[in-house]
């Protein structure tokens, strides 16, 4: 399969900008992180930015390969989008507004995205749907450390 550069960078930067433009406008997020009460297994402030910035290489890619078959992907683009409008959100949810139970539901709809975009990107491409997985169980675990925020907070 030929790689088509400049559509795979795209594909990348879509995530990666919307996780930036997320980052920018909760920029006081890793003090509110650190000052609040977490539960158990709680990694250290600096590996967020590092697994999202993986995460969001990995769902570019996962994109690229949709966007680039040969398959109808309307319904797998549009899912993969509305995750993506879902993902940006929930740090403003949490950081700024500090509404831990509204961003734990937040981020219960967006597992559920998450996987229902999986499927579909299974349909079009198994390898997309497989890169999307490190994101599935890295927004479960978000979910244990949101909610365990929430509920010692």
């Amino acid at each position: 399969m030929k790689i088509h550069w400049k559509r795979l960078i795209i594909c990348i930067l879509i995530p990666l900008s919307i996780g930036s433009i997320a980052a920018i406008i909760t920029r006081g997020g890793s003090e509110t992180f650190s000052a609040i009460d977490k539960p158990p297994l709680s990694p250290p402030g600096w590996l967020f930015p590092v697994m999202w910035t993986i995460l969001y290489i990995l769902m570019g890619i996962a994109s690229y390969l949709v966007m680039n078959s040969s398959k109808p992907h309307g319904s797998a683009a549009a899912f993969y989008m509305i995750q993506l409008v879902f993902n940006f959100f929930w740090p403003i949810i949490f950081f700024n507004f500090e509404l831990y139970l509204i961003s734990f539901i937040w981020l219960v709809l967006l597992w559920i995205l998450i996987l229902i975009t999986m499927i579909l990107f299974s349909k079009i491409s198994k390898p997309a749907a497989w890169l999307l997985l490190p994101y599935l169980l890295w927004v479960a675990f978000a979910g244990y450390l949101n909610f365990g925020i929430y509920i010692m907070n």
